[in-house]
């Protein structure tokens, strides 16, 4: 499909300041991603007002349902710091229109369409600067409920909207609202656009007007946007969605998706085993040994991982999430080093693992055991590395590791059975950069 793409645009030149801000996010390693609004009450996930074909006169109600008393922004910054997550990426909107901040534009948000009346996207930028976070704000230009959105995606056609409406205005709504959030909330890290793919076309989203809105209103903010294609004019960093990088298992990259690794990436999945982004009445998390596994593959990868959480109605993030989150923390406390902050490679990604780096340091991660013909695990496995100049070599957890050098010059480490970790083998090899 054609992506109506313009070909006289000028080169895209970022600020200074927006390169600052895309070498700190591709050393950030680990967000935490909060799918979040009034769709919670149903607690059926954010996709209930077009999967159950409901109208918007009946979704409305759900604002007398939707009364989050329980919500503290600084509990839930805390945990994602804990956690060992560097930032936040909220959803300030998502497909069904309803806002999370006081917008102006419409009375479908938090603050006048209920009687919580607060602005929750307001108190989350406040505590996340308190507490040393970034803030990125998810935005869904596609809407399901505004009248001017048309002519209509393959989405939310069913809401009951009449058959007739004006896209430039909708669009002039969308800058507006994007204008208030880049305006009024402090400093904003970047902008998540969703929803580009309800309608395929740069030339219709009038894509570069919306990029040159957010960059003149916050320079140093960065821009990502899931349309599962490869970056366009004015775009900071690469999103994939339920995939790492170059990977396609759940069929949403177009045919046309190339990897651009002089961006950032990231790796946006969620923690609801169910595979959720919002919220469902299912509270099972995905294993720990399965968190773990989706982290370290994305660094490997070189990209970060946004990892989702979708809260209760009620403002309270469940239980077992914290839970999962809490272990997740404890896992970095003890090998941190390897994750994040390191930048993915030497070696490709393997079935058995990946790679990462850091400054005079290689650190292989074992995933996936090598399994004989009995299905029983190996006695040892042989892991093939580039050339390097080693100078000492270990498992990160506790016991000494053998290598040896083929007349190539490839490295072969050898690692033994005994001292795999249920989650993540890990090795560590110090190299000397300068040989």
């Amino acid at each position: 499909m054609d992506d109506g793409m313009v070909d006289e645009l000028p080169e895209y030149v970022p600020s200074a300041g927006n390169l600052k801000q895309r070498a700190w996010f591709r050393s950030a390693g680990l967000g935490m991603f909060i799918h979040w609004g009034v769709y919670s009450v149903l607690g059926r996930g954010e996709w209930v007002l077009n999967n159950e074909r409901m109208k918007m006169s009946d979704y409305e109600q759900l604002r007398g349902h939707f009364h989050p008393s329980n919500f503290n922004a600084t509990e839930w910054v805390l945990l994602a710091k804990s956690a060992g997550m560097s930032y936040i990426t909220f959803t300030s909107k998502h497909h069904d229109g309803f806002c999370m901040w006081h917008t102006k534009q419409t009375r479908w948000n938090i603050v006048d369409a209920t009687s919580y009346g607060q602005d929750i996207l307001r108190q989350l930028a406040e505590a996340c600067r308190e507490h040393g976070l970034k803030l990125f704000v998810y935005y869904s230009p596609l809407d399901w409920s505004h009248p001017d959105y048309f002519p209509r995606g393959f989405t939310g056609t069913e809401t009951g909207r009449p058959a007739g409406g004006n896209w430039s205005e909708y669009l002039a709504y969308m800058h507006r609202q994007l204008e208030e959030i880049l305006s009024e909330y402090g400093e904003i890290a970047g902008i998540w656009l969703d929803g580009w793919w309800d309608k395929p076309s740069h030339e219709t989203w009038r894509t570069e007007e919306t990029y040159k809105l957010i960059h003149r209103l916050q320079p140093n903010a960065l821009i990502g946007n899931n349309h599962h294609r490869s970056p366009y004019w004015g775009e900071d960093m690469q999103i994939f969605e339920k995939d790492a990088p170059g990977e396609n298992t759940q069929g949403y990259a177009h045919s046309s998706l190339q990897v651009d690794s002089s961006l950032p990436l990231e790796t946006c999945d969620t923690l609801h085993a169910n595979g959720a982004w919002g919220y469902t009445g299912d509270h099972t998390p995905k294993p720990m040994e399965h968190v773990v596994r989706m982290l370290v593959r994305s660094a490997g990868f070189d990209a970060n991982l946004l990892l989702n959480v979708g809260p209760m109605p009620t403002g309270d993030i469940q239980p077992e999430f914290q839970q999962s989150l809490q272990l997740l923390g404890a896992w970095l406390g003890q090998y941190r080093e390897s994750v994040l902050g390191t930048r993915g490679g030497p070696s490709p990604p393997a079935p058995w693992g990946v790679t990462t780096r850091r400054q005079g340091i290689v650190y292989i991660h074992i995933l996936e055991w090598a399994r004989g013909a009995d299905g029983e695990n190996l006695p040892q496995m042989r892991i093939p590395l580039p050339r390097l100049a080693f100078e000492s070599i270990l498992s990160l957890q506790g016991d000494s590791i053998h290598r040896s050098v083929d007349s190539t010059g490839i490295t072969e480490v050898e690692v033994q059975e005994g001292v795999r970790d249920e989650y993540d083998t890990i090795i560590k090899v110090s190299i000397d950069d300068k040989a």
